[in-house]
Parts: C-alpha cells; structure tokens; sequence
C-alpha cells in the first residue's frame, strides 16, 4: 500500500508544542508517511535551539530551511517571508508531498501555506477561525482561504470558518495537539528541574511558589515593544517573587523587547528573576503547572492555561478576542495593572480545568483525517444563496 505524504513544517519553539503530538501520530499511523521540516527560528541557538530537541525526540528531519532574516523589524518580517517560499517551493518539489500541514499564524505558516498553494499541493491548517489581535489574525484567516481542510480547535472558530466561505465537509473541529500533551505528562516538578536548562540570574527554588513570564513583541504596536516590557519587568519586580522569565519570539520588535530585558537585568541583578531560552515542550508543561501565575501575551497561558487551571495575567492586544476559560484576567500595558492583576489571580490559586481547546485526543484525530479525506484542488467559496 503506497502511504500517504504529509510534510509538516517546525518553525519555531511554540510551532513545536502545537503540533508535536501530531508528528508523533502521524509517524504511527500505517497509511502515513512524516516528511518533516525545520526551519526559521527552531534552527536557530538564541531561540532554544529548538532542532536539537526535535532530534532528541526521535524524529527524522529530511530538510532544513535557513529563511530567518536579521533585524527583527517589518522589513526583515516581510523579506524572511518571502526567503521562505522561495525556499519551500524547492523543497516541496524535491519532496513531492500529498498534503502539506501548517499550523497556526505566523509568517513561516504563511509562507509554507503560499509556496504549497501556486504548487497545488493539498494544503491542511490547524487553529484556524481563531480571533485575536495583531498581524496574526489577518494571516491566520488569509491561511484559511488557502488551506483544503481544516482542523480548528474550537466549535466557535470552526463555525468562523464557515463564515469566511470554508467547505463544511472540510472542517474537522479535533482540539487543540498542545492540550495532548497537557493531557499526558506528568506534571511534577523534579528537585533538578531547573539546573539543566542554564539560563542566567538566580537559582529558581522548585519547593517556593514562582512566576513564570513569556511576552512577545506585538507587530502591528511595533515601536512600542520597549516601553510595554518595561511596564511588565517593573511590576514583577515589586512583586519580589521568583521568576522564570522566557525570551521572546523572532516576530517585528523582538529586539525592542529583548534590549528592555537586558537592560533591566544589567541593573537589578540582584531581582529574584531568572531568564532562560527555552523548555521542552513536556518540560515547559512542567513549568506552568507548577507555577502561581502566567503572566505576558503567549496564547499558551490561554490554550494549555485553560485545560491546566493556572492563574493567568493577559497583557494588551496580542491575544485579544480569543475564546478563554476563566483562568485569564485582561490588562493593559501599565506596572500597576499589571502587579494588581498578578496578586489577584495568586490569591486566587488554580482554576478547574477547562476543555475548551480540547480533551488532548487532537493529534491522533489529525493523522486519522489526514489519512481519508478526500481533497479537491480548485476551492470554491461556500455560502447561502
């Protein structure tokens, strides 16, 4: 029997959370063959360094792909865009695959989501119908219009997607894979945790309570990084509680939010704050599970957040609109905001889980739907007559 291609591309170290799961399925599944590349910012060491994971997990990589161009800015955005699809269209032509699978909204999904449509290979897309702020909401939905199937994580974006002309019988809604692994690790926290992944500051105490910080720059504030981490760094810091702080994502004004990072740990070394590249994806469950309060603009602390009940601390516009649990409380780019928010969701300790971005059966659905559906190229745009 001739196995089915699906070639799924990692380009980041959250692009490797969501979609790990799926890997590992569809690797299992007897009518699929993986094909998977690695590429942008998962090649790169001063965002984790995310391939040597990868590798450590198991998987076969039969390409990588160097796009990422340097400067962090709109321009650099837009020009490593299109160095990807330059150098996807080469590699999809040398892989041939069947369905090529991209996951969510960044520039790399875009890319990989261009090059496979002029190319007319059968495009899948997880997370899409999602609303949110930022650039990411336009490429998420621009995806959409590209992809052949669907596999959107909740009942309310696959129900975006009709909306936006999708073909019903091409929408799977399966949950979200970050919740598979959620669902399965085991979430204690060792004595040594934290000794193995280095990182710079002081030493994080496993047996006291911590926070745990991850916030992005914001492409459409761009310009405004700078000030917005300052107002975040200044009001953990009064908090004076031990943090696990994580260095931010390659999108337009990284470097704005890394040089406020930098500065502020060059002046207050003695903050109890202790910053780190990256964690495993089990690892990084480990770590919010364990923690007293998310705080930053990751959807991370509102996918897998949810379905842990970790307290979480939702910073400006990047995450706005999307469907949340109870967990998350909202706030602005303001110190006092900020810190109020934080004590308050510490005071209020865990959450009930919610299963709003699902159960974490996702990735074995994925690969069982990759497996049977039946795709057309030339799409057509549904609606009520």
């Amino acid at each position: 029997m001739t196995k089915r291609k699906i070639c799924i591309v990692v380009a980041s170290r959250a692009n490797y959370g969501r979609i790990k799961s799926v890997l590992e399925a569809v690797s299992e599944h007897p009518e699929l063959e993986l094909q998977l590349i690695v590429g942008a910012s998962a090649l790169l060491y001063r965002f984790g360094s995310v391939i040597d994971i990868i590798r450590k997990d198991g998987f076969e990589i039969v390409a990588t792909l160097y796009s990422i161009v340097e400067g962090e800015n709109p321009t650099t955005m837009a020009k490593s865009t299109g160095l990807a699809i330059l150098e996807f269209a080469t590699l999809f032509e040398n892989l041939q695959p069947d369905i090529v699978l991209t996951v969510a909204d960044r520039f790399e999904t875009m890319a990989t989501a261009v090059a496979a449509s002029y190319m007319n290979i059968p495009l899948a897309h997880t997370q899409g119908g999602e609303l949110t702020g930022s650039i990411d909401e336009s490429v998420r939905h621009a995806i959409s219009k590209l992809a052949h199937v669907h596999f959107p994580a909740t009942e309310k974006a696959g129900e975006i997607l009709k909306q936006l002309g999708e073909n019903p019988e091409k929408i799977f809604v399966v949950g979200c894979p970050s919740i598979d692994l959620a669902a399965r690790v085991n979430r204690s926290l060792p004595k040594d945790f934290f000794l193995k992944y280095g990182g710079t500051g002081p030493p994080i105490d496993p047996s006291k309570p911590y926070l745990v910080v991850l916030q992005h720059p914001v492409t459409t504030e761009y310009g405004e990084g700078f000030q917005q981490i300052n107002e975040t760094l200044q009001a953990v810091n009064k908090l004076n509680i031990q943090t696990v702080w994580l260095w931010p994502n390659v999108d337009a004004g990284s470097d704005d939010i890394s040089k406020g990072i930098r500065m502020f740990r060059e002046r207050h070394r003695s903050s109890p704050i202790h910053y780190y590249r990256n964690f495993s994806p089990e690892d990084y469950i480990v770590l919010i599970s364990n923690c007293a309060c998310i705080i930053g603009n990751s959807s991370s602390a509102i996918r897998e957040g949810a379905y842990l009940g970790i307290p979480a601390v939702n910073i400006g516009s990047r995450q706005r609109n999307r469907e949340r649990g109870p967990n998350v409380i909202d706030v602005g780019y303001n110190r006092l905001e900020i810190e109020q928010g934080i004590r308050k969701q510490i005071a209020h300790g865990k959450y009930p889980s919610s299963h709003i971005y699902g159960d974490g059966t996702a990735g074995k659905k994925i690969a069982e739907h990759l497996a049977k559906v039946k795709i057309q190229i030339q799409k057509h745009f549904f609606y009520d007559k």
